[in-house]
């Protein structure tokens, strides 16, 4: 939220174990992290534009990790975990391929992104054999190499035509964006302005939040005022002071807001089911349960009861715990299973999620007019649980 223009963190703090875990916390420079993931990941003796694709795909995903600020934000103090069911494949203390060290060397500064956006691509990636994905597969990328196809190539045939290899990026050091004291009514600086662009942004999406301006970097009352109505919205204590709590939460939503957090800038599209499929519960593997993982993803950054579950594709303790948090939300029995009318709910938030801010073009203009837009394409301003009603006409 605060690098409009994303750079490349000297260092990058990993945790050794999921997340929730009492594992160790590593720092590395950035570089030294790519190589050792890139020697974990990938055989040094594969064609070289398979490498360069694949050390493309791990920059990028860890880039987007530290620019969506993706678990500092969920108040963790690490940018990234080393296990394959969350993020990529560290091995704390290993040696790396020369080769492959020549090439993050080289390549160091570049990512993925897509065409007309500014975060890191989420470039997902899986070895293609053992393991499939709707991203990179790490064994496809080689083949693809064998028939002649270059880097950038492989890159577009796995994440699609609309991608773009940003170079030379600038690297820099690196801290949370939370500034360490909350900010109130007479603060003032570059903190204040964040906190009063991103409001209002987020402001075009949930009208309740009244615009600020100018945006002067003056923490007002109108800032104030706007500052109440997102923590009222966000189940946050409405005392108008942006302590870490609402900083983070902020931060969240309007990632969310951009299409900067993981699931949208992936570039990844499901095909749906609406209808239930089948009962769900713990230990259960597939594509239900990642799609189940994605939609309570999505309703992670808008539902402070429901814990981000990650998508591994299968139904493990993070995806009971998501589960049972969206069925206390929603008033349902809290089994940790999903039944029909878990399934159902939750499909219906996420879709009226889905449609309501994040798909672009008419339906939330630019400039905040909601003239052009009609009521029912508008978010109201407020939660809506299960079995609310509407008190206006339609």
């Amino acid at each position: 939220m605060v690098n409009v223009i994303p750079v490349i963190p000297e260092t990058i703090t990993v945790h050794l174990g999921l997340p929730n875990t009492a594992a160790e916390n590593v720092t590395v420079s950035f570089p030294d992290y790519v190589k050792n993931v890139a020697s974990s990941e990938i055989y040094p003796t594969w064609d070289e534009s398979a490498l360069r694709a694949n050390i493309l795909a791990i920059m990028s995903y860890a880039l987007n990790r530290v620019y969506t600020e993706f678990y500092r934000s969920r108040g963790y103090d690490f940018d990234i975990t080393n296990t394959t069911a969350r993020d990529q494949a560290f091995v704390n203390g290993r040696s790396y391929f020369e080769n492959i060290s020549r090439l993050v060397d080289e390549m160091i500064g570049s990512y993925i992104r897509r065409t007309g956006t500014v975060e890191p691509l989420a470039a997902k990636f899986c070895n293609g054999t053992t393991s499939t994905c709707d991203g990179l597969s790490q064994w496809g990328s080689e083949a693809l190499a064998q028939e002649g196809l270059d880097s950038v190539e492989i890159l577009r045939f796995y994440y699609g035509d609309d991608i773009e290899i940003v170079t030379n990026a600038p690297m820099a050091g690196i801290t949370e964006s939370y500034p360490g004291t909350p900010l109130r009514v007479g603060s003032q600086g570059p903190d204040v302005t964040v906190v009063q662009t991103s409001l209002n942004r987020i402001g075009q999406n949930y009208p309740a939040i009244p615009k600020v301006s100018p945006v002067d970097g003056i923490f007002g009352p109108q800032t104030e005022a706007a500052v109440k109505a997102f923590q009222q919205i966000f189940s946050l204590d409405p005392d108008g002071i942006v302590g870490r709590a609402s900083w983070y939460q902020i931060v969240r939503v309007y990632v969310a807001v951009l299409k900067l957090a993981e699931l949208q800038s992936e570039g990844q599209r499901f095909f749906f089911i609406q209808e239930y499929p089948e009962f769900l519960s713990l230990g259960d593997t597939g594509v239900l349960v990642e799609q189940l993982q994605y939609m309570l993803s999505v309703l992670s950054s808008f539902l402070p009861q429901v814990p981000d579950p990650g998508m591994s594709g299968i139904f493990d303790n993070a995806t009971l715990n998501a589960v049972r948090g969206f069925q206390r939300y929603a008033g349902l029995p809290v089994t940790g299973s999903v039944g029909e009318a878990t399934w159902d709910a939750i499909f219906e938030q996420f879709n009226s999620v889905d449609i309501t801010v994040f798909e672009n073009g008419a339906l939330f203009p630019e400039t905040g007019d909601f003239s052009s837009s009609t009521r029912l394409t508008q978010f109201p301003g407020q939660t809506m649980a299960i079995n609310d009603r509407d008190g206006g006409t339609v």
